[in-house]
């Protein structure tokens, strides 16, 4: 099977790509390598995948119309897993138009090219971020969703609704998957978990929101890989979804297991062997109090529900940080 992957310099695609290919799949990577944040690490991740002879890999800018147009009209595949995105909730707030760039026009661009091929599956990344303002935990698929809280969240609300209009339209079959806090090595250097080993290893505060007064669903990339890999070989037959005859499907992946963030921190102190200094700050615009995802929907659907622990993911990241930054815990 030939699958894009739409972000495969990115730490899920990245994480995916890998998985794939070590399953002999051809994995066909684009990724346009935005500096948001550091682009080696993404150039390192990349290094990794061009060791397997079944990757390829472009530099295309999902947005830019006549790249991926070209782009399709060479290139043939079985199924996309749609990752490219601007991330990050907080930098909503400064760069909104690059949210519109690439999580709204670049998706289309997606979508158009999936419906061109009559690719058998595209599976796509949403995000638990959807949730917005609900208080009701766990967090199911079947939740209203009407209020998100940051553009990142409403972009990616937007992506479900599109996907669900091409499926309906044009029989393509889609999954969208709202992701819970990813992370674990070669993660983003904008997440939490980075930000804070980076502070405490230099000896620096470290940004604590809402006065450590968060919940949330920390789930292992090796598990959210895991699931996509399922998922992309089991596209939604027509209605699926309740009220809908379109071969589309929402699923949350995600740990299942509330952590709090305080609990976090000290996890990855003992890591380290270090204590943090914490520097106490108000709740963030856009950000919510908790997370935690109802996962009952991804067991019934592809058998699998995630299973690593906190403690030995944030052990494994830490392993990983040491020896990639070569730096002593």
């Amino acid at each position: 099977m030939t699958v894009l992957i739409t972000g495969a310099a990115g730490f899920i695609g990245f994480a995916l790509a890998s998985r794939l290919l070590q399953q002999g799949e051809s994995v066909y990577g684009i990724d346009n390598l935005t500096p948001y944040y550091d682009v080696a690490l993404k150039e390192a991740r990349l290094a990794v995948l061009r060791a397997h002879q079944g990757f390829r890999f472009a530099p295309i800018d999902i947005a830019d119309r006549a790249s991926i147009e070209g782009f399709f009209a060479r290139e043939r595949f079985e199924a996309i897993v749609h990752l490219a995105a601007q991330a990050g909730v907080r930098h909503s707030l400064d760069q909104p138009l690059a949210y519109i760039d690439a999580n709204l026009v670049g998706f289309a661009h997606v979508l158009e090219g999936a419906r061109a091929q009559r690719v058998r599956h595209l599976v796509f990344a949403s995000s638990s971020s959807v949730y917005g303002a609900n208080r009701k935990l766990p967090f199911s698929e079947d939740d209203n969703v009407d209020h998100p809280v940051s553009l990142y969240a409403a972009t990616k609300k937007a992506n479900e609704l599109t996907a669900h209009s091409y499926a309906h339209l044009f029989g393509l079959p889609c999954t969208g998957l709202r992701f819970f806090t990813v992370y674990g090595p070669w993660g983003r250097p904008d997440m939490a978990l980075f930000k804070f080993t980076n502070a405490i290893l230099a000896g620096k505060p470290i940004p604590v929101f809402n006065a450590g007064r968060m919940v949330r669903d920390f789930t292992y990339v090796d598990d959210v890989v895991e699931a996509v890999v399922r998922v992309i070989g089991a596209p939604p037959p027509p209605g699926e979804e309740r009220g809908s005859d379109a071969p589309y499907r929402i699923l949350n992946v995600g740990n299942g297991r509330p952590v709090e963030l305080l609990d976090y921190i000290a996890t990855l102190e003992r890591c380290l062997g270090r204590k943090a200094q914490l520097q106490m700050l108000p709740m963030q615009p856009g950000d919510v109090a908790a997370t935690l995802a109802d996962v009952s929907r991804l067991e019934r659907t592809v058998g699998y529900r995630p299973v690593i622990r906190v403690d030995e993911g944030v052990r494994r990241f830490v392993d990983w940080y040491v020896a990639h930054y070569e730096v002593a815990p």
